[in-house]
């Protein structure tokens, strides 16, 4: 059974601004390009979980116009990660104490003030993952890079992190896919 993990296409804002829950646009060349070159890979009428965000959204939708026999799925489990205040501001601009102090308490400090923990994000992408084991199915997920983070160590047995160190620091690449099999 395999589990494939795309990370959306490149999204229109510039580097560096913090944007995780927030609805943004994404590349539409490169959205495009990305769903021709992931459908290759996926077998006949394969679940395509995705978050509910536009910029995720839209990469299902254009792998289903590609590939009809895909079963679409909006899941809102695979949302990214809430960074309350710091949503749309540049990473460069959170002032270090507050950062400092999400990292410090890293499971359970909520970013921005009023964005989601991190146990939280861990906590709902074990549901969603839980039950794509359940379902004895091939899926992919058309997610974001903390999702992807998270279902990468869930998949390893991990289901909390304590330590910011203990979070896995390598994205998946625009429009690409981390592959699970169990």
């Amino acid at each position: 059974m395999k589990l494939w993990l795309v990370r959306h296409a490149r999204v229109a804002l510039p580097e560096g601004v913090c944007y995780g829950a927030s609805e943004v646009p994404a590349d539409r060349a490169h959205t495009r390009a990305a769903a021709r070159a992931l459908v290759q890979a996926w077998p006949p009428m394969l679940a395509v979980w995705h978050s509910p965000l536009s910029r995720c959204e839209l990469l299902a939708l254009d792998a289903q116009g590609l590939r009809p026999d895909l079963v679409l799925k909006p899941d809102a489990r695979l949302r990214e990660l809430d960074f309350g205040a710091w949503e749309g501001r540049p990473w460069s601009a959170i002032e270090r104490a507050a950062f400092d102090a999400w990292l410090a308490d890293f499971s359970r400090a909520r970013p921005g003030g009023t964005g989601e923990s991190v146990a939280a994000l861990m906590a709902r992408v074990a549901a969603a993952f839980d039950d794509w084991l359940a379902s004895g199915r091939d899926a992919a997920w058309v997610t974001h890079a903390g999702v992807v983070r998270a279902a990468s160590l869930i998949a390893r047995g991990v289901r909390s992190v304590a330590r910011a160190s203990d979070w896995p620091v390598q994205a998946v690449p625009w429009g690409e896919a981390l592959v699970i099999e169990r």
